[in-house]
């Protein structure tokens, strides 16, 4: 199998967004990229067909929610994690470090790893870095994530700080238990909004060294213009060489920022999440097809997508399927928002080519009405 790589392929010369490829055992994709969400091992209501329709040359799955269910034994036997959802393609799993943090009153931290409840059948459960890592190894992904400590927003600097030395210990521990080859494994910087705190924790990592580096903590709560401030200060310090993945932000206004800031790899569970509620992404902002004022609308959900549900139906058929609770109605509307999504970011791969990557961020943003219903 081909070892892991990435390779900067061009820069926009007006501000920090990239271009990349990133090299797999299961093959290439290019960045910036959106990764679907399929946390057990299935992005919500598509069949991998219609993921890799839709554009996805790379989704992401749960270590810590497969490791509960169905369990790695059973993976294991099935010959790991792709084999297992048929999906061919290039894998990462976060190891567990958000889920951990939203069941923050269930759970203990301590120095040796986290002990919790399942939320599937109440046992209770260790997890330490290094059986984050076994577990990541037994399914086979491409790139693994280290266990990290994802504290919520706080202005309580000492929190923030004991999150960033925990997270900083266990990587090392992670690093020294990871022996699987074919994949990668991600270091994760924490720091909240505290430039210092990201600093040291970025320099900390980069002294462990990593194939990859994730921002996380953010998108936890903290007001919009301090992430982005945030980004602005760190994403330009990270290893020009290697995968800067920006973990769990996700919406299209989100994705351009963050580019423009030198940012390579996102994911988020919104395109699914929007589409089982009955809501579209467009690129004039977000289409609730459950409305009435759809009732006998004859046009796609967005006239210039080529998404299989815009090609067929129209915004009058899909409100009939949401409204009747027909399964096909969140399906088809997933099935755009994921298009939608992965295609925004390829986008963004031709702009930043061309030098043009702010005058589409513009367009976009004059375009897109988050109020637009």
């Amino acid at each position: 199998m081909k070892k892991f790589g990435f390779k900067l392929l061009g820069k926009d010369q007006k501000c920090n967004a990239r271009v990349g490829r990133v090299t797999t055992g299961h093959g290439t994709f290019e960045t910036p990229v959106f990764m679907p969400v399929g946390t057990q091992g299935s992005v919500k209501a598509l069949t991998p067909r219609d993921v890799k329709e839709a554009g996805s040359e790379i989704i992401l799955s749960n270590a810590y929610h497969l490791y509960i269910r169905p369990g790695l034994d059973v993976i294991r036997k099935l010959k790991g994690l792709h084999k297992f959802m048929g999906w061919s393609g290039p894998v990462l799993t976060d190891s567990g470090g958000y889920q951990v943090f939203s069941l923050s009153k269930l759970r203990k931290i301590t120095e040796d790893g986290v002990t919790f409840n399942s939320y599937f059948d109440g046992r209770q459960i260790h997890l330490t870095p290094e059986k984050v890592i076994e577990i990541q190894e037994a399914l086979g992904s491409d790139i693994a994530m280290i266990f990290d400590e994802c504290p919520a927003a706080t202005k309580d600097k000492k929190i923030i700080e004991k999150a960033v030395n925990i997270t900083l210990r266990w990587a090392k521990r992670a690093k020294k238990r990871h022996r699987l080859r074919t994949q990668a494994l991600f270091g994760i910087i924490q720091g909240g909004t505290f430039k210092d705190l990201r600093k040291q924790s970025l320099e900390r990592t980069l002294e462990i060294g990593f194939d990859g580096y994730a921002l996380g903590g953010l998108s936890v709560g903290e007001p919009k213009p301090e992430m982005l401030e945030c980004l602005g200060e760190i994403l330009p310090l990270m290893p020009p060489d290697q995968p800067r993945y920006l973990m769990g932000v996700g919406t299209p206004l989100d994705f351009f920022e963050a580019v423009e800031r030198g940012a390579d790899m996102f994911d988020c569970v919104n395109p699914t999440r929007y589409g089982r509620n009955g809501t579209a992404f467009t690129s004039d902002g977000l289409v609730v097809i459950r409305n009435g004022k759809y009732q006998k609308d004859p046009k796609p959900i967005q006239k210039d997508c080529d998404c299989y549900a815009c090609r067929n139906f129209s915004r009058a058929y899909l409100r009939h399927l949401v409204n009747s609770h027909e399964i096909l109605g969140s399906q088809l509307i997933t099935l755009h928002n994921v298009h939608f999504f992965v295609n925004l970011v390829k986008s963004m791969r031709k702009h930043i080519r061309q030098n043009s990557f702010l005058r589409y961020k513009k367009q976009f943003f004059n375009r897109f009405d988050p109020t637009h219903r």
